[in-house]
């Protein structure tokens, strides 16, 4: 598209799941939204150069680089979009930041409380110099759960007294299922606690606009042993081989209470082994005035209930987000025609264009992401000490 727009190369480490849908992001978000700046898909790096050249020619963009410090070096990069697995979210975001790139991370932000320290300083530091910065914890941008956060910041469900979140998921109740890398602590920081029980955390504190106190937690592996994945390729293949197997490093769940620091009590339980769950996001929220509920399998939906109506009339009603006056929604397609998960992701680039092109903050910031490393950290450290209270730094 020609316009008078500033462009803004962006530049994507890693194409895996995490980089397909961020790629699609990058794609359409122009298309849908009216941004102060023009985004251009620059350059895709990957350490496979014949994998890295597929992923560009498939997903759109212009060049490859099989080095992210070359990537960085490049002057067509503007935008340094972090999609890899989380022992490199440190050393990648922080050398972005300090050659003067705008950086977009993905969740969590980074495997330990120091690296994540390091991070949000260094964020600091570039945001002095207009440079940008944003973790991508994209449910902060479905439509329902931002409307969630509106009726809790409007006082329509009055003193927040309890939380429960949960994120639900199968995907590895199967013993054979391959040693990924999301299944070893030295790549991904965590399990099923940092992967998707990050999100519940930040979902639960964007939409109370409140920070955990303190936690106490219990946190469980239930298959210790499994394929590995060079092992699986081949009984795939159909070859014998010599059976091999690696011992899984991190937690298959994590379930822990908490203290918000408006006074509600909480409750948040993560898991990667309630089967016939897929991606079951929840969160519901009880105040003095009202109470709300989504869950993200219902991903277009929010339920609400006013405590201020007569017995008579009270319950929880269902509101379909997806007119033109609710968050997000209106840019898309006619009333009652329904988002999905790739919506979310063209959400967090607009409001993360947005901020670069307005000189503005992002959120949520690295000091954002810092804080929810930080519950995370406090939830190992006290499922280690037989689940004793633990406070968190604020």
């Amino acid at each position: 598209m020609s316009d008078n727009r500033p462009a803004l190369g962006v530049g994507m480490v890693g194409y895996s799941f995490m980089g397909r849908v961020h790629s699609q992001a990058w794609r359409s978000v122009g298309a849908f939204f009216d941004l102060p700046v023009a985004p251009v898909m620059a350059v895709l790096s990957g350490r496979s150069e014949e994998r890295t050249a597929a992923a560009a020619a498939s997903l759109g963009w212009a060049a490859v680089e099989n080095d992210w410090k070359d990537l960085i070096r490049r002057d067509d990069v503007d935008i340094v979009d972090v999609c890899t697995p989380g022992e490199s979210h440190a050393e990648i975001a922080i050398a972005a930041l300090e050659a003067g790139k705008h950086v977009l991370c993905e969740k969590p932000m980074a495997n330990t409380v120091a690296e994540a320290e390091a991070m949000a300083a260094a964020a600091e530091r570039a945001a002095e110099r207009g440079v940008r910065s944003m973790v991508a914890f994209n449910y902060r941008r479905v439509p329902a759960v931002a409307l969630a956060r509106q009726f809790v910041a409007e006082g329509r469900l009055g003193v927040l007294r309890h939380v429960r979140a949960q994120y639900l998921q199968d995907w590895i109740v199967d013993p054979e299922f391959p040693l990924v890398w999301r299944l070893q602590k030295d790549k991904a920081g965590s399990g099923a606690l940092g992967d998707i029980g990050s999100h519940i955390v930040d979902t639960a504190q964007f939409v109370t606009g409140q920070l955990l106190t303190g936690v106490s937690g219990l946190t469980e592996t239930f298959i210790n042993d499994r394929p590995t994945a060079e092992e699986s390729a081949g009984l795939a293949a159909g070859s014998a081989g010599a059976e091999s197997t690696g011992h899984v490093t991190v937690d298959d769940a994590a379930v822990f209470i908490g203290r918000l620091s408006g006074g509600a009590l909480a409750s948040f339980e993560a898991t990667r082994f309630a089967t016939g769950r897929k991606n079951a996001m929840r969160i519901e929220i009880n105040g003095s005035l009202g109470s709300l509920y989504f869950d993200f399998e219902s991903m277009n939906e929010l339920w609400f209930h006013d405590h201020t109506l007569p017995a008579e009339e009270a319950g929880f009603r269902r509101i379909l987000v997806t007119e033109g006056g609710h968050p997000y929604a209106g840019a898309w397609w006619p009333p009652g025609h329904g988002l999905g998960y790739e919506h979310t992701f063209s959400h967090e680039v607009k409001d993360f264009l947005e901020a670069i092109g307005t000189g503005t903050d992002p959120a949520p910031s690295f000091a954002d992401g810092l804080r929810v490393q930080r519950v995370l950290a406090a939830v190992e450290e006290s499922a280690a000490g037989d689940s004793r209270w633990t406070p968190i730094p604020q």
